[in-house]
C-alpha cells in the first residue's frame, strides 16, 4: 500500500515566477539545488511542490508523486507504465496509470 501522496512536481520556464506564485500561497522555500529548481513546503499541512525551470523548447510537466516503503510491490491489475527504475536523486520510481489514462509517479527509497 502506498503511504499517501509524496510531492507535486512542476515544471516551469521561469523559475523566479514560479517561485514567486507559489511563495504568495503561501509555500516556503525549503532548498534550492542551485539549478533553477527546488522544493517548498507548506508550513500549515507540509505539503511539498517541487519546480523545475525546463528550456522555452521543452513542453511543461505537472506530476503527482505518491510515496511507498521500499519494498512495495506494484498491485497486480494495476497498468504499469514504467517498472521501478532508480532515479538521480536517490531513490526508485515507477509509473502508473490509472483507467482514463491519467499517469502518476510512485516514488519509495532504495532498500
Amino acid at each position: 500500500m502506498t503511504s499517501g501522496f509524496d510531492h507535486l512536481y512542476v515544471e516551469t520556464h521561469d523559475w523566479a515566477a514560479a517561485l514567486a506564485f507559489w511563495q504568495q500561497l503561501g509555500f516556503e522555500l525549503e532548498y534550492d539545488t542551485g539549478h533553477q529548481s527546488g522544493a517548498l513546503r507548506h508550513p500549515a499541512g507540509g505539503a511539498t511542490v517541487f519546480l523545475a525551470q525546463q528550456s522555452l523548447e521543452d513542453p511543461l510537466a505537472t506530476e503527482v508523486y505518491l510515496a511507498a516503503p521500499a519494498d512495495y510491490v506494484l498491485p497486480a491489475g494495476v497498468h504499469v507504465v514504467s517498472p521501478f527504475v532508480e532515479s538521480h536523486w536517490g531513490t526508485k520510481v515507477a509509473v502508473i496509470q490509472d483507467p482514463d489514462g491519467h499517469r502518476f509517479r510512485i516514488q519509495a527509497p532504495l532498500e
